[in-house]
């Protein structure tokens, strides 16, 4: 996965998030602190789905959880 490239794409879907981190050079640490958290809940609800739903293929457990993660970090970047 590449949980940075899609904490960087959020971010600058927020024009305004995207600029004020830049220019106080808080962007790097912003997105890398963001792309751990992506990860981490990435794993956790993967784990949720999983026992959810025993048997699934797992590239559709895998996408299913981050999708959920992604709608997470997406409400988390509204309130930023």
């Amino acid at each position: 996965m590449q949980y940075k490239t899609i904490t960087l794409e959020l971010i600058q879907e927020r024009q305004e998030l995207y600029e004020r981190l830049r220019a106080s050079k808080r962007l790097l640490p912003t997105m890398d602190a963001y792309a751990i958290d992506l990860r981490s809940r990435h794993l956790e609800l993967l784990e949720v789905v999983a026992r959810r739903h025993p048997g699934s293929d797992p590239s559709q457990l895998a996408a299913e959880a981050l999708e959920m993660a992604i709608e997470e970090l997406q409400a988390r970047l509204l309130c930023a």
